[in-house]
């Protein structure tokens, strides 16, 4: 048993964090700062307050770093000096991941694949680094299948970074094909089309479109590190910058439609 650090419980950190605690372990979070929601989550989850990252860090074996890519310096930085070990399960791009794990000496890598693990689902959680094995452990017998990928910072993140550009960047393609069909007219003939050719496209628009509203924003920066991680290896990575822009436009309310998505787009 253990007590885990949680920087900072959104939707995915607090069903985390539960599933922490269903193993046993004391689960802590860090309450300064943090807005009223972030405090409901914290609570229903069953969490217990820490105080501020200083003084969170100062009690726990582990540091679990659950949040949108372009803050996880800025979350590392909050427990600079840190020397236990720190788990970053951002979606951030290999080379990040290694950035980052120059700064912690005890990193381990994560990448988050699938929904947050409550109602009976279940997420992969993979792996890398040296004391990845310490951490998978944490989540024994939980609905979190941690998965090992290997002893090097960065490949956690190559998978997540290589699975997410298929399942968001294909979502941001979807939309822009919408938008594009509706400034010229034929939406009616592209959906028809789709309907003899590719049965159940129109649907995944559709859920593409509200996943944008509710989460877009917190895709931008992890296109941009996608885009990043194929152009670090040679390849092109105009498709991500593409898919992040889609993102940035994308308005952002849980309640948006297909409708308020494309006209945000055009």
């Amino acid at each position: 048993m253990a007590v885990v650090g949680l920087l900072h419980p959104g939707e995915m950190g607090s069903a985390l964090g539960h599933a922490l605690r269903a193993a046993g372990n004391t689960v802590l979070w860090a309450s300064d700062g943090r807005s009223a929601a972030t405090a409901r989550r914290a609570e229903e989850a069953g969490l217990e307050d820490g105080g501020s990252p200083t003084e969170l860090a100062a009690r726990a074996d582990v540091i679990l770093s659950v949040c949108p890519p372009h803050a996880a310096r800025d979350v590392l930085g909050s427990v600079s000096g840190f020397d236990r070990v720190y788990v970053d399960a951002n979606a951030v791009s290999p080379a990040t991941a290694r950035e980052l794990a120059s700064d912690a000496p005890r990193f381990v890598d994560g990448g988050i694949v699938g929904p947050p693990p409550v109602d009976g689902r279940t997420v992969r959680l993979y792996l890398s680094g040296t004391e990845a094995g310490a951490v998978a452990d944490l989540f024994a017998g939980t609905a979190v299948d941690a998965r090992l990928v290997s002893s090097s910072p960065g490949d956690a993140s190559a998978v997540k970074m290589a699975y997410a550009g298929w399942t968001k960047g294909t979502a941001a393609l979807l939309l822009a094909i919408r938008a594009l069909a509706r400034v010229e007219g034929v939406e009616g003939a592209l959906l028809a089309e789709w309907e003899l050719s590719l049965p159940g496209l129109a649907d995944r628009s559709e859920g593409a479109a509200a996943s944008a509203g509710s989460k877009g924003w917190r895709w931008v920066g992890e296109m941009e590190e996608i885009a990043a991680t194929f152009a670090a290896a040679g390849l092109p990575d105009g498709f991500h910058l593409a898919a992040a822009d889609i993102f940035r436009r994308s308005p952002r309310a849980d309640a948006a439609g297909l409708a308020d998505v494309v006209d945000a787009l055009t």
